[in-house]
């Protein structure tokens, strides 16, 4: 299978809302709306786009029609410490301060109206330990 485009759907009650996060929050703007589905892309990359769904729209499989739950978005960036500062000035939740894991990461996690995580990450240089554990062409490097 040759994948073509790739994106997650946040499936939700309420779409104009969570749009509006995303557009407000990070920098999405609407390719398509209306009132039970809105496509995303990012203004700042065309490959990075979101959708969302209106959770009981008849497209959606009955057994299926219920909002989004345990969804973790990652968004990685050139400078989280901006966004962080960002968030936090917008008043949007912190539930995982700005702080560097040994795994390779710096980031701080926050949710969407949806209680979505949206975890916002800068790959950094991961300790000797989990270093051993990536593979060669994906060890996180200083950028």
């Amino acid at each position: 299978m040759k994948t073509t485009s790739y994106y997650p759907v946040i499936m939700t009650r309420d779409v104009a809302g969570t749009a509006a996060f995303y557009a407000s929050h990070f920098r999405f703007r609407p390719l398509f709306e209306s009132d039970w589905y809105v496509h995303l892309q990012s203004r700042e990359d065309p490959e990075t786009n979101l959708a969302v769904l209106c959770c009981d729209h008849h497209t959606v499989p009955e057994v299926a029609r219920r909002p989004v739950s345990g969804l973790v978005l990652n968004f990685e960036v050139e400078d989280p410490d901006r966004i962080h500062a960002e968030a936090e000035a917008a008043g949007l939740p912190i539930l995982t301060p700005l702080r560097d894991e040994p795994f390779g990461q710096r980031h701080f996690i926050t949710a969407d109206p949806n209680g979505v995580l949206i975890d916002v990450i800068k790959p950094i240089p991961p300790s000797a330990e989990f270093a051993a554990q990536y593979d060669g062409s994906a060890l996180p490097r200083d950028r």
